[in-house]
């Protein structure tokens, strides 16, 4: 009698869903916890303050702060303080900026402005910039122009080394790779170099924004009537801790407003790494 063979049926396994794991360790937004932590932080503060565990003579309350800033704000002076910084510091920051760009692309990019420039960035970069500031009123006055130059200064160089630095890093296969396709010069520069280089220079681009802000309030200390640096430093002289908070705090969202536009900045410009 032949062997019937019985049909043999796959095995059925059970499915597992794998997780996906290929995100590249992008950061993922988490909201309100920024706020959540700030909120705690300025809570705690104030219950410190109301106790007497934080004395009020080294550190006055956030509601005492407050009542400073509202009466800054009611006296009309908030805003020309704010606009006085403002303009100081985006006349500065955006001229020292596109000079830093410009330099560093050509020392990116030529032999000869390599040879000669890179040595003298080398050598003005590690200077304090604050401490140059007594020759900018020298040969500027006391007026805008000291202040302007000063920001102006010490934003140039980080940018330079920023945009030099990611010139450097962009990956010679592809510029190899348009140079083989017949690209011109120009073209690889705007269409390979740039936008490889591009995330080195707006990381610059946060450094050097920083740096001027704090050149910013050094300058706005000498020889100013006006600005949150003038503000801060009478604050200082006067004893007045709660009106040093506000002028402390101003700057503070000066920064996060700064650092916001540059992240958005980024977002834009950034969109093609996914």
């Amino acid at each position: 009698m032949p062997n019937q063979t019985q049909p043999q049926h796959p095995v059925q396994r059970e499915r597992k869903k794998v997780p996906f794991r290929g995100g590249g360790f992008k950061p993922r937004p988490i909201r309100f916890v920024a706020p959540f932590v700030f909120l705690v932080l300025v809570l705690f503060w104030e219950f410190g303050s109301q106790t007497g565990f934080i004395s009020n003579l080294v550190l006055p309350a956030p509601s005492e702060a407050f009542h400073a800033f509202m009466d800054l704000y009611n006296s009309g002076l908030l805003w020309k303080h704010v606009s006085t910084s403002l303009y100081r510091l985006v006349f500065g920051w955006c001229i020292g900026t596109a000079l830093g760009i410009l330099v560093g692309l050509l020392i990116g990019l030529f032999s000869l402005a390599r040879a000669s420039l890179l040595p003298l960035t080398s050598a003005f970069f590690p200077i304090p910039k604050i401490a140059l500031l007594p020759l900018f009123i020298i040969w500027f006055g006391i007026g805008e122009g000291s202040k302007v130059a000063t920001i102006l200064f010490g934003t140039f160089f980080p940018t330079v080394i920023a945009t030099y630095g990611g010139v450097d890093n962009v990956e010679r296969g592809l510029i190899r790779m348009g140079q083989s396709f017949g690209m011109s010069r120009f073209s690889i520069v705007r269409k390979i170099i740039l936008p490889g280089a591009l995330p080195a220079i707006l990381s610059g681009a946060r450094i050097s924004a920083s740096i001027a802000i704090i050149l910013l309030v050094a300058a706005e200390m000498i020889g100013a009537e006006y600005g949150i640096g003038a503000y801060v430093l009478m604050a200082g002289s006067l004893f007045a801790t709660d009106q040093l908070i506000v002028g402390v705090a101003m700057l503070s969202i000066l920064g996060l407003c700064v650092s916001w536009l540059i992240g958005r900045t980024e977002k834009a410009l950034l969109n093609w790494r996914g």
